[in-house]
């Protein structure tokens, strides 16, 4: 028997090496059968070898001079050192016979032997060939053809999912979520979208649904089968069956996240009337809830509440202006947000009641409202360079200029890096470098050669050049000739504060080219009226410390100093000691944001609640206590 095994396995190889392999050793076939295939190129080739020799044993029979061709009796156009494509197919299935439809099947190109390649014949370095005859279209393809509206819609309703999910957990961060996906769905929103999501989540009796409809123009859609959507259909019958029984039953917070898309739409669309009728209505029934949940959505809907206010006639800075109206309300939010710890509410509303008192000009009260109102440490960084902005108007407009600067420094390293928020970058930067001038200093130029200020900034550019002179009548050229950008940005007001600082300007530089100069002089480069007026500024400028000089009232003249060593003066160490007191105040916000062992301290505080509800639910158990007994407390455990 071991030797009538060996002469079959001396067969296989014979009949192996007749269609151009290489024989294999009895050790390597006795290995190959001991061990499965597991590789797929090995599974090819012993899938190859069996059609190939029998179509060489068949050649055999017909004539023993004829030589044996290799895989069929013609050649393949790409067959590589003589080896041809070997047709591949499931053995599971019935064998396809050859009609001339070859492409529909997949075909590998066998690689050449090893004997081949020593040989050097032509295209050893080539990979093998894989064809698929109809292969379906990519994933990529197919996600290119989806309709942006079908697209909208599945993302609206997938968001009730996130929402439900932080009513269920109480996690915020789902909620926050859905508020950063509005920016994506903004770009497709129309009323039919609105129109459709609507119907698909609520029933048709729902008045919610009804108020949303008729906002938007749509109190006609039927609720069972919307005609204009047949092509818009999302999803198995089974989740439309789970949609229209959930639609009975909805959260507030999927109410309000669908009130916020209705209020953007129509501020999109410019329908300012009817977006604060339907915001007025919106904050009305948001005062009667009380969720926490709620509280970043309701953040959103009185944004949208005073935006739509601010652009209904009469327009601001009138006194009679529509956004003197919400005043009251949007008080009664920031006492009710403060009362019920609702710190994204809180935030949203201080800013906007700032806004609001900045538009009338009603500086006093926007004072008193920061003096009586703490701002919540915990408010998103948008809200806090918000606040910021306007804290540093309103300090630049009480002569200020230097709490102003630090809090406008605040609100430009703040400011949002993304494209959409350039306008708030812009705005900042303007009033910043118009408290720089009011303060003596000259803005660096680098801050002008910014991408996206360089063409916004050009007017104040030319305003820093005409005080960096010190002439008067450059000052008021460029100022009468940029007269509605500056009002338009609402600077206009603190740049004419710059004409005493022009002058002092003038004066230092004279200071630095004359070590004495009359004041006749002083009085026709500056352009002043008379004498006198040269007289009161250079003595103010001696007195502010702008110059290092001594006025000769009799023989009517200026003398400077001679200047010894700036490291004498009080310069250096005034610049160090603004450098200390920022790093300061990085440590002190960063050691608030993140208390040392906080951590650890709340675990315990939790560990311990946990074990107290845990003898409290035995004591009940076992009898030793009473319900009444064990207070409210364990109700709601």
């Amino acid at each position: 028997m071991p030797g009538e095994r060996r002469n079959l396995r001396s067969n296989k190889e014979n009949s192996s090496s007749t269609n151009g392999e290489k024989p294999r050793s009895n050790s390597q076939s006795s290995s190959a059968k001991d061990k499965p295939a597991t590789t797929r190129s090995t599974s090819s080739r012993s899938k190859a070898s069996a059609p190939v020799s029998k179509k060489s044993a068949a050649s055999e029979k017909e004539g023993t001079g004829s030589k044996p061709r290799t895989n069929g009796t013609e050649s393949v156009e790409n067959g590589v050192n003589g080896i041809d494509d070997v047709d591949m197919v499931d053995e599971n299935q019935e064998p396809v016979k050859s009609n001339g439809a070859a492409d529909e099947e997949m075909t590998v190109v066998v690689p050449p032997p090893k004997t081949s390649k020593l040989s050097g014949e032509h295209g050893e370095d080539q990979q093998d060939d894989i064809t698929m005859g109809n292969a379906p279209e990519s994933a990529s393809g197919e996600a290119d053809k989806i309709d942006p509206k079908v697209k909208a819609v599945t993302d609206i309703k997938g968001n009730h999912v996130l929402l439900e999910r932080a009513v269920s957990q109480f996690d915020a961060r789902f909620t926050l979520r859905v508020l950063r996906s509005i920016s994506s769905i903004r770009k497709h929103l129309s009323s039919d979208i609105l129109a459709q999501a609507i119907t698909e989540t609520y029933s048709a009796s729902s008045p919610m649904a009804k108020a949303l409809l008729a906002a938007i123009g749509k109190e006609d859609v039927a609720f069972e089968a919307v005609d204009n959507f047949s092509e818009m259909e999302i999803g198995s019958p089974k989740d439309k069956a789970k949609t229209t029984s959930a639609g009975k039953d909805v959260l507030p917070e999927v109410d309000f996240y669908l009130a916020i898309l209705v209020q953007i739409f129509l501020y999109d669309n410019q329908a300012v009337e009817s977006g604060a009728k339907f915001s007025t209505n919106l904050v009305e029934k948001l005062r009667t809830l009380n969720r926490r949940t709620l509280d970043p959505l309701s953040a959103r809907v009185y944004f949208y509440y005073s935006l739509f206010f601010e652009q209904l006639a009469p327009l601001p800075p009138s006194p009679i202006a529509s956004v003197v109206s919400i005043r009251q309300p949007l008080l009664q939010a920031l006492r009710t947000s403060v009362l019920r710890k609702d710190q994204d509410t809180r935030a949203t509303v201080t800013t906007l009641l700032l806004r609001n008192y900045l538009s009338t000009s009603h500086i006093t009260q926007a004072d008193l409202l920061i003096s009586h109102s703490e701002y919540p440490a915990a408010a998103s960084n948008n809200q806090i360079a918000r606040y910021l902005y306007y804290l540093g108007r309103i300090r630049a407009i009480q002569l200020s200029y230097t709490e102003a600067h630090e809090h406008l420094i605040g609100a430009t390293r703040k400011s949002p890096s993304s494209h959409s928020a350039g306008g708030f970058y812009q705005a900042a930067s303007k009033l910043l470098v118009v408290v720089e001038l009011l303060m003596g200093d000259i803005p660096d130029r680098a801050l002008f050669r910014q991408p996206s200020l360089e063409h916004a900034m050009q007017p104040y550019l030319s305003l820093v050049q005409a005080v960096r002179v010190g002439k008067i009548d450059g000052f008021l050229n460029v100022v009468q000739m940029h007269n509605a950008v500056f009002r338009r940005d609402g600077t206009y007001t603190l740049i004419l504060r710059l004409r005493q600082n022009v002058i002092k300007t003038g004066i230092r530089m004279m200071s630095l080219s004359y070590a004495k100069i009359s004041l006749r002089d002083i009085c026709m480069k500056l352009d002043l009226d008379s004498e006198e007026s040269a007289e009161y500024i250079v003595a103010k400028s001696i007195r502010d410390g702008v110059i290092e000089a001594t006025l000769d009232h009799e023989q009517a003249f200026m003398k400077s100093k001679e200047i010894g060593d700036v490291y004498a003066t009080k310069e250096p160490g005034e610049a160090f000691h603004d450098r200390i007191q920022a790093c300061l105040a990085l440590h002190d916000e960063s050691a608030m944001r993140f208390p040392m062992n906080q951590h650890r301290l709340e675990l315990k505080n939790a560990q311990e609640a946990r074990e107290r509800e845990r003898e409290l639910a035995k004591e009940i158990v076992e009898g030793d206590m009473d319900d009444d007994d064990a207070g409210g407390d364990f109700e709601g455990m």
